[in-house]
């Protein structure tokens, strides 16, 4: 295992594990029982995310005649979930934290069931198809979001119940945290996809440019035009936009057996972070 495996599959899920014990702290249970009491945020970021999102990148991969194995690439992207890292910068941009998170969990659960339907339509669509059957790693993916995201956050929530003013003193340094993992999630994703970013920028760059703003921005004004707080379109606009990228890495090149079909996905992490470091400038700073 070399330095850049260590650092992703080690370092990074640690590191994203204690951020989130540090979300933790900043929920109470009233927090979600607010967002299940009124369900309209939650119903609005699984509809961008699961139907918008999905719907949009097939066009633009018809707009701009991608190649049908990278237009493949797409629609795996689109149909994945949010990750941790939606989390990440959601808190950095002082966001609904529990809505982010809720989202997150949701949205990953019933990608599980939508994502074999989507790719097969445009496996047939784009006359890909490799005979494959989609069998996703459902129990990897479930651990996943247990092990980093559930349990820390869950944790967390104990500690502010019975040390509420060490919880309070710990949101600063863990805003602080939460953009250093950002940066080096950032470098680690560079350092171990340089030469897809480069192939996947020349083949799909603007396509997968305008998949992440185009979602980002549908996600921001169909939450304001439905009268969410600030801080609920934050967390809505972050969930459309950022992508569980190594969900979907694991779709292309292990479950249909195709590397090739990542280079987009490569792409689309770049302009990813670049967004979300934007909004975390934008935001984190007010």
């Amino acid at each position: 295992m070399d330095l850049t495996q260590i650092i992703s599959k080690v370092f990074l899920p640690l590191s994203l594990a204690i951020i989130m014990l540090g979300m933790g702290m900043t929920l109470v249970p009233d927090d979600f029982k607010r967002i299940f009491k009124y369900p309209k945020a939650i119903l609005i970021g699984l509809t961008n995310q699961l139907i918008l999102l999905p719907i949009i990148g097939f066009l633009l991969a018809i707009l701009f005649n991608v190649d049908s194995i990278l237009a493949v690439g797409i629609m795996i992207l689109a149909s994945c979930p949010g990750g941790p890292t939606s989390n990440l910068i959601t808190q950095v941009c002082k966001g609904n934290i529990a809505l982010s998170v809720t989202l997150t969990a949701l949205a990953s659960f019933i990608s599980i069931l939508l994502i074999p339907f989507i790719i097969s339509f445009a496996l047939n669509y784009f006359g890909s198809d490799t005979g494959a059957t989609i069998k996703l790693p459902i129990r990897d993916t479930i651990l996943q979001i247990m092990v980093i995201t559930v349990i820390p956050i869950l944790l967390g929530m104990i500690i502010r119940n019975y040390k509420k003013n060490f919880a309070k003193r710990m949101e600063k340094p863990m805003r602080i945290a939460s953009t250093i993992i950002f940066i080096l999630v950032f470098i680690a994703v560079l350092a171990s996809s340089s030469d897809k970013i480069v192939i996947g920028m020349k083949a799909a760059g603007l396509a997968t440019l305008l998949l992440n703003i185009t979602t980002m921005a549908l996600g921001f004004y169909t939450a304001k035009l439905f009268k969410l707080d600030l801080k609920s379109s934050i967390s809505i606009t972050i969930e459309s936009g950022i992508q569980n990228g190594t969900l979907a890495l694991v779709i292309a090149a292990s479950v249909l057996n195709n590397p090739e079909m990542g280079i987009p996905i490569g792409a689309y992490a770049i302009w990813m972070f670049i967004t979300g470091g934007i909004l975390m400038w934008h935001f984190g700073r007010k």
